[in-house]
């Protein structure tokens, strides 16, 4: 307890200070000049020095994808495989983060595909990489002719997903899945399946963050968990987005599984569509077209090869998927051209097909030329654009 003479001192500190209403002033000045240096030393010295291996002050984590702010850039490539056949392979880049899903169609072709990647991840670390399924012509290049010219033995892996179920017992599934397990196990990748991912178990998430404002999300079709006669019905599925546009991949999924993937998922209104299955008669089906509503279609095949099929119409892109596309957009894309419908002899349609977006600028060149399918001398000898195709 204060003695009579500490509070007759207080008493009259108070009363000086009442008389002197400077030095009050003076006080509160010196109070705010405090705060706000103690404010600067937090935000230079500290938010601004958040370690670069934690969670990012600046931007979003993998944990927090972006709701906000600026977004990043994103070019996707549609990638030629140096032959002529059918198949897939495509980098997404942002940033420094590259992903990249499939590599097909033969094995020669990671003698094309190594040193288009290696343009793009120039680091060495493929981020993520997305494999729909075991047919060969989106796996056979990350084996290669032997082993060591193909993508897993030129480029570290970050994650990679794969699909959850095969009936295939061919032998390029079988070396697949032995260069990628030593992926795992040499180099430190981490696998994951698309079930896995979708269930959010072993440490797997549905979403990745891999810039401010994109990510990517592994949807769910019933055939990650139930059997189908066809391969190509296990295609893993995956929706990028960028801020309010949205880019859908679906491998070689077919007509039961595309219904299963409009069942399962609320799917948006999509800027971008990777055709199904090469342009098959069999994919992009209505079910799913109508919904997704494409404004944008890029097709990875070599137009008019009889690979599969002698019928002009079947050829990749078939006219049943362009029938059924044209009602959504006339911006159709394909990467490859047979010069005699055979798979030796071809050369580039569109070429390499390059897609750039920063959220409101949207651009689709290719390599070879810009020109959208209907407009090309084989379109014009060889399909037709329907009565009620856009215009």
């Amino acid at each position: 307890m204060a003695s009579k003479k500490q509070k007759k001192a207080v008493k009259k500190a108070g009363e000086t200070l009442a008389k002197r209403p400077r030095l009050w002033i003076a006080l509160l000045v010196i109070v705010l000049l405090i705060a706000i240096g103690v404010g600067l030393y937090w935000y230079f010295f500290i938010y601004k020095k958040a370690p670069a291996d934690g969670p990012s002050l600046d931007g979003p984590s993998q944990d927090s994808p972006s709701q906000g702010g600026t977004l990043g850039e994103l070019s996707i490539h549609f990638l030629e495989l140096g032959n002529g056949n059918a198949g897939d392979c495509t980098l997404i880049k942002t940033g420094d983060t590259e992903v990249l899903i499939d590599a097909g169609s033969k094995r020669n072709s990671a003698a094309t595909l190594v040193p288009k990647i290696k343009e793009y991840c120039t680091d060495g670390v493929l981020d993520y990489v997305i494999v729909t399924h075991a047919h060969e012509d989106h796996i056979a290049a990350f084996v290669g002719n032997n082993g060591s010219d193909g993508v897993f033995a030129n480029f570290k892996c970050g994650t990679i997903i794969d699909f959850t179920r095969k009936n295939t017992t061919s032998k390029i599934s079988s070396d697949y899945i032995n260069y990628r397990d030593k992926e795992v196990s040499e180099d430190g990748a981490t696998h994951y399946n698309a079930l896995q991912c979708w269930n959010e178990t072993d440490g797997a998430k549905k979403e990745y963050a891999i810039a401010e404002g994109i990510k990517f999300e592994i949807l769910y079709q019933k055939f990650y968990e139930q059997k189908s006669s066809d391969e190509n019905n296990y295609s893993v599925c995956v929706l990028f987005t960028q801020g309010s546009e949205h880019y859908l991949f679906t491998g070689d999924l077919e007509k039961e599984g595309e219904a299963s993937l409009v069942e399962s998922n609320d799917l948006p209104h999509c800027k971008l569509f990777k055709a199904g299955h090469h342009g098959s008669k069999t994919s992009s089906n209505e079910e799913l077209l109508s919904v997704i509503q494409p404004e944008y279609v890029c097709v990875c095949c070599c137009a008019g090869s009889t690979e599969y099929t002698t019928v002009n119409d079947n050829t990749f892109p078939t006219q049943e998927a362009i029938d059924r596309i044209a009602k959504y957009t006339k911006n159709i894309y394909v990467t490859t051209l047979s010069l005699d419908k055979s798979t030796t002899n071809f050369t580039s349609m569109n070429g390499d097909i390059t897609v750039r977006s920063d959220g409101t600028d949207f651009t689709v060149t290719g390599s070879n030329n810009s020109t959208i399918l209907k407009d090309t001398e084989w379109f014009k000898a060889n399909r037709t654009w329907p009565s009620d195709g856009v215009q």
